[in-house]
């Protein structure tokens, strides 16, 4: 990818170029934990969003989107946003280093991607954190720091993309460190690596292909149960809950917002788990976690659907070691840890028995846990 873009810059603009990489992610575990102040638990993966710049020496940016075949000029001013939704990606991270009184000058660039789109791996995050260590590294002699990195990534989406999302997508994409997973606390913002190199056993994707649009907004519903217990208990966040306050409270909420916070009591205490499982090299613990994961998303939680179901259930038959729903649900994809002599049979048994349900295969992403955002060297 990285000869291909040099080359279409080339061609394009006539120079040579820098070229900058940053990944999508995963999240081993750890849902819906965010906004009730918890852990999630992410890493970087070996899919990227790669672009070629070199500064142009004049107030205009110049882009061009290889995947989509598209071209854009814009200023650097508040009232040169572009029209082009894939082009404000851009725009914003430039807007938001300038906000934070960081240099921006205009640059070409060209850039593609390998980053799988709507399979929840996040490659708007990818995007975002590209170009801004680029751009840091460009202009700025790299003396933003890496969490106000993620940070304008986040006021991007926010600020010129339309969408209200936490810190943990453009967190990993900059922060993410080969064979290691983060934790994050979503409270503090302190972070802790991890060790994530599991012989013998496979890292894997299963995307539905599907998307469930509801007509009611499911995750305000679901945020709002969550606060209205953290209300009758007395917390800040259900971070601050236990099982037990749970249950004194039992007959104070709702069947359906105990269930909620039920779910979210239980994620918090499986992050945990699972870091400590990973220190010690048990897998078999992670996958144990990854399952009941799943049920709590499925059954209290209900963000599943039928297709993300089948496919945990088809994981369950084949003996994987762990399978959970990944991200906020409703469709998207199953993430599994597989022993390496069982993966060949689950695949072949998952896309046969899927297809065979639902008129089409699952789309299969082999994932490896690798670096975020960087510099691609010769």
């Amino acid at each position: 990818m990285k000869e291909q873009i040099q080359a279409q810059f080339k061609q394009r603009f006539g120079t040579d170029s820098v070229v900058y990489a940053s990944a999508g992610r995963i999240n081993l575990i750890g849902e819906h934990t965010d906004y009730n102040g918890g852990f999630v638990f992410p890493g970087a993966i070996d899919k990227y969003i790669m672009a070629a710049i070199n500064i142009n020496g004049t107030d205009k940016v110049r882009v061009l989107s290889m995947d989509m075949d598209a071209y854009c000029e814009f200023g650097l001013n508040e009232e040169d946003a572009p029209q082009e939704q894939w082009a404000r990606y851009i725009f914003g991270v430039c807007r938001e280093t300038i906000k934070r009184g960081g240099v921006v000058k205009g640059f070409d660039t060209v850039f593609a991607g390998n980053v799988p789109l709507g399979a929840g791996l996040s490659s708007s995050a990818a995007l975002e954190s590209c170009f801004a260590f680029a751009l840091n590294d460009l202009f700025n002699d790299n003396k933003i720091d890496k969490f106000e990195l993620a940070k304008i990534g986040q006021s991007t989406e926010h600020n010129y993309c339309g969408v209200n999302c936490g810190i943990m997508d453009q967190f990993a994409s900059v922060f993410g460190k080969k064979d290691c997973l983060m934790r994050l606390d979503c409270r503090s913002l302190e972070h802790e690596y991890f060790p994530f190199h599991p012989d013998g056993y496979k890292l894997v994707l299963l995307n539905s292909k599907v998307k469930h649009e509801l007509v009611d907004s499911p995750y305000n519903k679901r945020r709002e149960s969550c606060e209205r217990v953290a209300a009758t208990l007395g917390v800040e966040t259900l971070r601050d809950a236990t099982y037990t306050m749970l249950a004194d409270v039992r007959d104070k909420v709702s069947d359906e917002d105990y269930r909620r916070a039920r779910f979210v009591i239980g994620e918090k205490q499986r992050v945990l788990d699972v870091c400590d499982a990973l220190e010690r090299g048990d897998y078999e613990t992670v996958g144990r976690c990854m399952f009941e994961t799943h049920d709590g998303l499925s059954r209290d939680y209900e963000v599943s659907c039928e297709e993300l179901d089948y496919l945990n259930d088809v994981a369950r038959e084949c003996g994987v070691t762990g399978s959970r729903i990944m991200g906020g649900g409703f469709g998207g994809c199953t993430i599994n840890l597989v022993k390496e002599e069982r993966y060949d049979n689950f695949i072949a048994t998952a896309k046969e028995k899927f297809n065979r349900k639902y008129g089409h295969e699952p789309e299969v992403i082999n994932v490896i846990i690798s670096d975020g955002a960087h510099k691609v060297e010769d």
